[in-house]
């Protein structure tokens, strides 16, 4: 029991040594200090339904916490596409989890990162992006790709630091809602669903 518990905690330092050294390189692209925790990535990953049938789409891996979350919601490693652009964490993730579809690059280029999967439909879409760092046309024009790309219903959910949604409201195109707010983050998270307008 002890054993186990100091092999979790060396592997979360590790984590986040190595997040750290992420953000240092580009502190435009990471958009918090520390990795997402444990609880605000079972938060998200919530929303998936593995028994939809079609896959996850995530975007911003990161070090992999929110990935390890979606998969253990059942969703099988092939069905799971995730999109990073940190050259690091995606060799990082690439060995940590074996059979993920893992892209590298910007997911504002998504046609172009999903390249042979980008006419594909998928159940939900999962976000870190740090949209904060983005003009609110850019996060705008993200989000309704994004939409396009999952039922009617469905949802993308994003984390973020701000108080108030990343993406600014428009009714009659989507559906803006505040799913949580987790305490237990560093810094507290927001997350927010957004569907297509009926």
């Amino acid at each position: 029991m002890v054993f186990r518990l100091k092999e979790r905690l060396a592997k979360r330092f590790e984590e986040e040594v190595q997040f750290f050294k992420g953000w240092q390189k580009d502190k435009k692209g990471v958009g918090a200090v520390v990795p997402t925790s444990i609880h605000t990535a079972r938060r998200m990953a919530g929303v998936v339904n593995p028994r939809s049938g079609l896959p996850v789409l995530e975007l911003g891996a990161g070090t992999g916490v929110i990935t390890k979350a979606i998969l253990a919601r059942g969703v099988e490693p092939r069905q799971l596409v995730s999109v990073e652009y940190s050259r690091a964490f995606y060799d990082g993730l690439t060995q940590r989890f074996p059979g993920v579809d893992f892209r590298l690059g910007d997911a504002f280029q998504l046609d172009q990162v999903l390249s042979d999967r980008r006419g594909e439909q998928f159940d939900c879409v999962v976000s870190a992006v740090p949209l904060l760092s983005f003009p609110m046309e850019q996060r705008v024009d993200l989000l309704e790709d994004l939409l396009a790309r999952i039922p009617a219903g469905r949802p993308v959910i994003q984390i973020t630091y701000g108080p108030l949604s990343p993406v600014i409201k428009m009714p009659d195109r989507y559906v803006v809602s505040h799913y949580d707010f987790v305490v237990r983050n560093i810094p507290p998270a927001q997350l927010w669903t957004y569907r297509r307008a009926i």
